[in-house]
């Protein structure tokens, strides 16, 4: 298998992860249950998943009222989606 085939899985299942944790924390949100920390959240995003992150804000309703993720996850996943045009373009 080619390196950018494997990137490519390691992509999706960042993604993946970033989705369901912010599925997750939606889903405990309101009850007696510990949250995930929005520190992981973030962290989730930073290495690779903001794009699955955007999507979990989209389809769960999350996060939508907190500025800094409404601004930064969408940031997050236009540098990411530059830096990974850069790599492919370039054939790194």
């Amino acid at each position: 298998m080619h390196w950018s085939t494997n990137a490519t899985y390691v992509l999706l299942l960042l993604n993946l992860w970033a989705f369901l944790l912010f599925g997750y924390d939606k889903l405990i949100a309101g009850g007696k249950k510990r949250r995930i920390p929005e520190k992981s959240l973030w962290l989730a995003a930073l290495f690779g998943g903001a794009v699955g992150s955007l999507l979990a804000m989209k389809v769960f309703r999350h996060k939508t009222q907190h500025t800094n993720f409404v601004v930064g996850i969408p940031f997050l996943a236009v540098v990411q989606g530059v830096l990974l045009y850069i790599i492919v373009a370039r054939g790194f």
